[in-house]
């Protein structure tokens, strides 16, 4: 069999970077690299309906007892903008409390100072990059603990119930859930396997929208400007001191929520900005909306309508109230933590996840733990032990009697 060690460490080797500016789906043809060359590993451990869509979705089945429930395990293709995915050189160290040297030649080291959570992992094997790139582990390391998870299956001599695989394209920019096949996935109830630190298990996440505002301007010569020129990028700044200073994601914690601006781009004729809403509390969500929009309104009153367009759009919603009626597959996944020595607990996501959506479209689907921290960056980094405890946990969720 195929350690999830060397599953993870071939996956990360093909960029899927998502691409948040495409309309396609996926929205970067890239990942469908990956996706083709998960479909050919399926096949070749024996799961004969492995495929992917035109879209870049990729499904399979591991049969099992009829009589216990038809579970889904879900991760996404792809990786965050936030941080390179090309050329990725993963390594892998021990752990023993040092400092370690992720690039000797640019001195960039990955430090307890820095990252607290190193503290939890003395003795632990760490899969780490150079330093110029971010890791991959969100969400390949879910992509590997299932695929590790599903060939144990294929294999052993054990009852379990009918696994649903499915892995999404870009996630990472709000749309994997988008053109997912839930009534033709066929399971009863699901999880991602997209989540953080051992133990982990995650039910509500952020109400999210992103916003995106156009500013207008009239450009005029310099040397004749005088009572003539708007530049559209003064109105911008404008605009973003008009929003609650203390509503940044740097000011918050928890469930307190948050407006962030991601990009910027300007000159004197046109501006763009473009922010990312969330808050676990849908009244307050809705607050942060008005926010914007009583900020357009006051731009265009104080410099004629049509300088500022503002568009919100709605991205995904708490799947709390769509968990809480089928508490049951929280517990299920609980009591597998605890079989393999985890300590279950329950954290809000301060973000979201496919099984977000999935869940408002009827397939109940908690997020799971997958063993990675410092996501998104350049210090990422996932413990070996951890991954394989993982996928001990996923074989308990399908092999559990109800």
């Amino acid at each position: 069999m195929t350690t999830v060690t060397e599953r993870f460490l071939k996956y990360v080797s093909f960029d899927t970077m998502s691409d948040e500016f495409s309309e396609t789906c996926p929205s970067s043809e890239k990942q469908k690299l990956l996706g083709a060359y998960l479909v050919e590993e399926m096949k070749a451990m024996g799961i004969s309906d492995a495929y992917m869509d035109e879209h870049g979705y990729v499904y399979g089945t591991v049969p099992g007892d009829p009589k216990l429930p038809t579970i889904g395990l879900i991760a996404h293709m792809d990786t965050s903008p936030d941080a390179s995915g090309a050329n990725i050189k993963a390594r892998i160290v021990e752990y023993t409390g040092e400092d370690i040297c992720l690039n000797e030649q640019e001195q960039i080291y990955l430090r307890e100072t820095d990252y607290p959570s190193l503290k939890n992992h003395k003795g632990k094997h760490l899969i780490v990059t150079d330093g110029t790139t971010l890791l991959g582990a969100d969400d390949k390391a879910g992509i590997a603990e299932i695929m590790t998870a599903a060939e144990f299956l294929m294999t052993a001599r054990m009852s379990h119930g009918t696994l649903k695989i499915g892995f999404t394209p870009d996630e990472e920019i709000g749309r994997g859930a988008d053109l997912f096949d839930v009534k033709g996935f066929g399971a009863d109830f699901a999880y991602t396997a997209d989540g953080g630190a051992i133990g982990e298990i995650e039910y509500e996440n952020f109400n999210a929208a992103g916003a995106k505002v156009v500013f207008h301007g009239l450009n005029i010569h310099p040397g004749s400007a005088k009572d003539k020129m708007v530049n559209s990028q003064y109105i911008a700044m404008e605009f973003q001191s008009l929003l609650p200073a203390a509503q940044k994601p740097e000011h918050t914690s928890g469930y307190e929520g948050f407006i962030h601006l991601t990009d910027m781009q300007g000159e004197v004729e046109q501006s763009v900005l473009r922010y990312i809403i969330r808050d676990h509390d849908m009244a307050k969500f809705e607050e942060k909306k008005g926010v914007m929009t009583a900020a357009a309104d006051f731009i265009n009153a104080k410099y004629g309508a049509g300088t500022c367009e503002l568009t919100i759009k709605d991205s995904y919603f708490n799947m709390r109230k769509c968990i809480e009626p089928c508490m049951h597959i929280v517990e299920r996944a609980k009591k597998a933590m605890r079989a393999v020595g985890m300590e279950a607990v329950e954290v809000p996501i301060r973000g979201g996840t496919d099984g977000a959506r999935l869940s408002y479209e009827g397939l109940p689907c908690p997020n799971l733990c997958t063993g990675g921290e410092n996501y998104h960056g350049r210090f990422e980094y996932i413990p070996v032990e951890d991954m394989e405890l993982c996928v001990k946990m996923l074989v308990n969720i399908l092999t559990a009697a109800e």
